[in-house]
């Protein structure tokens, strides 16, 4: 008994050393179910194949198109049957995945390989942009069948806008007929808001515009565009992107003139639209003009100098005489930083404009120039009320230094005055008016009598 129960310390440690070395057979048994747990190969292998089915389903959008398709041919070409079948499809397909496909069914009958064509392996259908007839009418009613899809689902408009930008770009891949329908649903969608004039972007690419397609697809979108809206409308929608300045962009390098671009439009039948870039470009030789002004004066430049690239500048972008007097009056009246006192800006003035005398002259060689720079200073010293009195003073200053003449200041001074200060710059010019005049008359009775 002793020997069994009490035997010595180590022996009795032996049994203790084998548990930790072979667990119990409940211990082990559980140990084994942890094992299994943790390889679980079935586990994973199954997520293995999730994602194998969801990545196919993403990029093999089969199944859609042919039911796209299919729906499609049942409906036949009746637009408004059309338009119902999408609203009710939109439900059970998946549109925000397919949206690409979507649009390239509608469009050109079937999924769109790069470049633009269709995959010969691919359902078509005839119920499309593309096999439609190629007039305004019914690219108008095609454009209702968009309209009404991304007012159902708004989510569409950014994958219908990314589509038109791939259309575009694909242009060459598709016929004459084909562009000319696109351009015509291009334009109607353009005018009623469903798509952004920035996506005209693409027309800029260089193979396009190298080979006259952007200019020749021009021409039918602003058709278009400009029969469901105006010109103005049209020209508000450009200036919102930034694109009112770009569209001579649509030739070649070489061919970039307002001349080649007026005469290409205006023979397209498009006058309207050419007098528009004109005077964009105008606008924008004015704006440029001023602000090189600003710097020559500000550097001290000769007026001579200056005076040689204004002229250059009126002949390169046609600027009429009148024109170009405003701008020199508003170049010459910033570079200063005038004094706030009323009894002080009014010798400031005329001291710098004084200075600035012979290059002002330069540009008064014609009646309407001189008229026209007399209204400008009446709006300048209005604007600035510490002008108001200085008036008279300008006018007299520039009448000396042959800047003015007797006969455009006596037409300012009957009928040619605007409304801003009138009664106040009247009064201020009554006096020197009345010598003018009667100036005049000796001038002219002194002739007669040499006569």
């Amino acid at each position: 008994m002793y020997g069994a129960a009490g035997a010595p310390a180590q022996n009795a440690l032996v049994p203790v050393v084998r548990s930790l070395r072979r667990p119990p057979p409940q211990a082990t048994g559980v140990s084994f179910m942890n094992n299994q747990k943790q390889q679980k190969p079935t586990l994973s292998g199954q997520r293995f194949k999730t994602r194998k089915r969801d990545e196919k389903e993403r990029f093999d959008p089969t199944q859609f198109q042919d039911c796209i398709i299919q729906g499609l041919t049942e409906t036949g070409t009746d637009l408004e049957a059309v338009a119902k079948f999408l609203d009710a499809s939109g439900a059970k397909l998946d549109y925000r995945r397919y949206a690409e496909t979507l649009f390239d069914i509608l469009v050109a009958g079937g999924m769109l390989a790069p470049g633009g064509t269709l995959a010969d392996d691919m359902m078509r259908t005839d119920v499309c942009v593309f096999a439609a007839q190629e007039d305004l009418e019914t690219m108008q009613a095609f454009a209702q069948v968009f309209n009404k899809l991304i007012r159902r689902y708004k989510y569409l408009e950014k994958g219908f806008e990314d589509e038109v930008k791939k259309l575009l770009l694909f242009l060459k891949g598709f016929s004459e007929s084909e562009r000319n329908k696109l351009a015509m649903l291009t334009g109607v969608l353009l005018a009623n808001g469903t798509l952004n004039a920035s996506i005209l972007n693409s027309l800029y690419n260089e193979n396009l515009v190298k080979e006259g397609v952007s200019a020749a697809f021009a021409v039918k979108l602003f058709k278009s565009w400009i029969n469901e809206k105006d010109i103005n409308a049209v020209a508000a929608s450009l200036r919102k992107v930034s694109m009112d300045n770009r569209l001579m962009e649509l030739f070649p390098a070489n061919k970039q003139s307002v001349e080649h671009f007026t005469k290409y439009f205006t023979e397209a039948g498009l006058k309207e639209l050419s007098e528009y870039v004109r005077n964009q470009q105008t606008i924008g030789a004015r704006k440029e003009l001023q602000k090189e002004l600003q710097e020559q004066m500000s550097r001290g430049d000769p007026f001579k100098d200056i005076i040689l690239y204004v002229k250059e500048e009126m002949k390169k972008n046609n600027i009429p005489e009148p024109v170009v007097i405003g701008i020199v009056w508003s170049s010459v009246m910033s570079t200063v930083e005038w004094n706030k006192k009323e009894e002080l800006v009014a010798e400031q003035a005329i001291k710098h404009l004084k200075q600035y005398s012979p290059l002002l002259a330069a540009f008064t060689t014609q009646g309407q120039s001189e008229l026209t720079l007399l209204l400008k200073i009446q709006e300048y010293c209005y604007d600035n009320i510490h002008f108001m009195k200085a008036f008279q003073k300008i006018v007299v200053l520039f009448y000396k230094a042959e800047v003015l003449s007797e006969e455009p200041i006596l037409k300012w001074y009957k009928d040619a005055h605007v409304a801003k200060g009138k009664s106040v710059f009247l009064e201020q010019m009554k006096k020197f008016v009345e010598w003018l005049k009667n100036a005049e008359e000796e001038s002219e009775s002194e002739t007669e009598e040499g006569d």
